[in-house]
């Protein structure tokens, strides 16, 4: 079996779909970094509780009327909290998908 000559490996004609992942990769850098800046709200019970989320889903404030508090009912609160909080993220996660969205569908493979 003869083998192969040493030395630098010839050009395999990838040199383009590499620069194009590598600008690729900018560009998803750059939308990531910008769906950290973007918010979403998400609010349950007429505004009683109010959830702000990022586009990379974290949590960035909670809101609760104080009205909501002097009658105290707990359970009724948690539920409120879960539910306002799954729509933040839920808001976020699309917003996500929405902007990264057209990044995936442009990779040449």
């Amino acid at each position: 079996m003869p083998k192969r000559p040493r030395g630098p490996r010839p050009p395999m004609g990838g040199g383009n779909m590499m620069k194009q992942l590598q600008q690729m990769q900018q560009q998803l850098a750059e939308t990531q970094e910008a769906l950290a800046k973007e918010t979403v709200t998400a609010s349950v019970g007429g505004g009683v509780i109010e959830v702000v989320a990022t586009g990379d889903q974290q949590i960035k404030s909670i809101s609760i009327e104080p009205d909501v508090l002097e009658d105290a009912d707990v359970e009724m609160l948690q539920d409120l909290l879960l539910t306002a909080v799954n729509s933040a993220l839920e808001q976020s996660q699309e917003l996500a998908a929405e902007k990264l969205g057209p990044l995936a569908g442009g990779l040449p493979f």
